[in-house]
């Protein structure tokens, strides 16, 4: 599928100015859009950009919070592998 995007001249300009090809930094949001809402994979995340599986790991730690943890959810795994820890002794 091919999808067209129309930005205005002088927005396309602004967002040009901070370097790279625009439309790939255009499809790598959309990457990194779908892997945050798990609609895509980091196999689909790989095949979207034409990456190597390496390549797709460093990519998406650099630019998408791969563990994305609640404090208050850690805590309650901390306290649940404490209380397993203290029933194997």
């Amino acid at each position: 599928m091919e999808i067209t995007i129309h930005i205005p001249d002088d927005l396309a300009r602004s967002l040009g100015q901070a370097g790279g090809d625009l439309s790939r930094r255009t499809l790598e949001a959309l990457a990194f859009d779908g892997y945050r809402r798990g609609s895509l994979s980091q196999l689909q995340v790989e095949q979207l950009l034409d990456l190597s599986r390496i390549e797709t790991e460093d990519l998406l730690a650099r630019h998408v919070a791969l563990y994305d943890y609640d404090p208050a959810e850690l805590d309650r795994e901390a306290r649940a592998f404490e209380k397993l820890s203290d029933q194997k002794r």
